[in-house]
């Protein structure tokens, strides 16, 4: 790996805590150590698997590695004297599965301790608890969640919910897409600042954006086929199982004139976004990356897609919703975990046996292209994003392919945030600084470009065969969803 002259971002004066030690986590701790000055003394990791390359990993790097389950009846217990040993302020990266966010969340404020993680993750047994009503079972309700305990207790500590590649970076690419797109359009404008949500939604509204898809090409390729009974992935697969399991969700936008059968509204909260009555990972929509052009991509329910649609609502002086984006992730996985899917769906949603993430070492080639594709405007669509290759990945970071370095370097921007807006209570990455965490990130995201497209989603449409599409409006979710 290359030596670069890397520049320390700030100080933790307290100890460091990391929960869970998977793929990201073990990405996210060589940019920690990389990027900080800190007590390596008071330096953990928790994770509740067992002892290997993950302890040697963490040793390595200077860690003590803690073989313990962060579960709902300990948390305060472990995590406590930890993230209180000695002197200085702490800071607690969660980038484990099965604990609660919030709970941890709130912990970490009363502690006065600083907080990130990358999803607001819920205690074992939500995502699969067959007695709860999908409604409940969605990320609107995780996230209605986080948004009350801002709302019931704002500013103190801060603690940034939702901040990996996505949800997290794209939301920046979105608001740098939107900065493009208007000096493209040679419309006069000021720049709103972090603050003004108002303002970042007026802009959008005037720009003619009626949706963004969080549009991702995977094509990393693995040295050897993937067996059967195996689930393959290149990032955490119980991470994808877990999202994918839960109902295909999307931010809902003001241009939308139809609903499929199965889609239901949310009753309280923001009521932002609505859901379908079926998983995420067996809804395919049509969207559109620079590398493949056209391509099918699975709807699987993020944070940003209701996070992103709350953000730029317009609202009348009675509250009234006057505009507002359709917003939805439309993920085309590397080539071995659609297989994986297909697999598991056709088993009736038996999951394998075998479950594994490709690490860089049998992994030979391929980028992962994650962006924003802002559509429906007077430029029809403009894709702004990521095109980091496993070869760049493997030259400036350990332990990680391009899916893992998208996501760890964005917990690392969040984290200079935070040290930098150490009492700004509970914020989401929409409420950010998008240019200092670019700036933070940019290192790490191989080429970073924007590109137009012509492409709609009637582009070849129709063909032999009849579809029920809305030929008067090219960008209604009628022709993006694949029926």
């Amino acid at each position: 790996m290359a030596e670069e002259n890397w520049p320390i971002h700030g100080t933790i004066t307290g100890p460091v805590v990391m929960i869970g030690f998977g793929s990201i986590g073990r990405g996210t701790l060589p940019l920690i150590e990389r990027h900080f000055e800190f007590d390596r003394s008071r330096l953990t990791v928790i994770d509740p698997h067992p002892e290997g390359e993950n302890d040697e990993i963490a040793r390595r790097l200077g860690a003590r590695f803690v073989k313990q389950a962060v579960t709902k009846d300990n948390y305060r217990e472990v995590l406590g004297p930890l993230l209180t040993e000695g002197e200085g302020q702490g800071f607690c990266v969660n980038l484990s599965v099965d604990t609660s966010s919030l709970d941890i969340m709130k912990f970490c404020r009363e502690l006065g301790v600083l907080y990130i993680d990358t999803v607001v993750e819920p205690w074992l047994g939500f995502y699969w608890d067959d007695k709860a009503d999908n409604a409940s079972r969605t990320n609107y309700a995780l996230r209605e969640t986080v948004r009350t305990e801002k709302k019931k207790n704002p500013g103190g500590t801060t603690a940034v919910s939702c901040c990996g590649a996505n949800p997290g970076m794209v939301s920046w690419f979105v608001k740098q897409a939107m900065v493009d797109l208007a000096n493209d359009m040679g419309m006069k404008f000021k720049e709103p600042d972090q603050h003004d949500q108002e303002g970042w939604a007026k802009l959008m509204k005037k720009l003619g954006v009626k949706g963004v898809h969080i549009a991702e090409r995977d094509t990393q390729r693995a040295r050897n086929p993937k067996p059967m009974n195996t689930f393959w992935n290149t990032w955490s697969v119980e991470g994808f199982l877990s999202e994918g399991m839960q109902p295909a969700e999307l931010g809902w936008g003001t241009h939308e004139n139809w609903k499929p059968k199965n889609a239901r509204k949310q009753k309280k909260g923001s009521k932002a976004a609505i859901f379908l009555e079926q998983p995420g990972a067996n809804t395919r929509v049509r969207t559109w990356c620079p590398t493949p052009g056209a391509q099918y991509g699975f709807l699987v329910t993020h944070n940003e897609s209701i996070s992103i649609a709350d953000y730029f609502t317009v609202r009348d002086k009675k509250g009234k919703v006057t505009y507002r984006p359709t917003v939805h992730y439309a993920y085309h996985p590397c080539n071995d975990a659609v297989l994986s899917l297909n697999e598991l769906f056709g088993a009736a949603g038996k999951q394998q046996p075998h479950l594994h993430v490709l690490d860089e070492n049998e992994l030979v080639d391929g980028i992962d292209e994650l962006g924003v594709l802002l559509y429906g405007h007077k430029k029809n669509a403009y894709w702004y994003g990521s095109q980091l290759s496993l070869e760049e990945t493997r030259r400036i970071a350990p332990y990680q392919n391009a899916t893992g370095l998208q996501v760890t370097s964005a917990v690392l921007a969040g984290m200079v945030w935070a040290l930098e807006n150490p009492q700004a209570g509970i914020v989401e990455t929409d409420e950010m600084d998008f240019k200092r965490c670019l700036e933070v990130q940019l290192p790490y995201l191989g080429p970073v470009k924007g590109y137009y497209t012509d492409w709609t989603p009637l582009t070849d449409r129709p063909g032999m065969f009849d579809e029920d599409i809305d030929p008067r409006d090219a960008w209604q979710f009628r022709n993006v969803l694949v029926h």
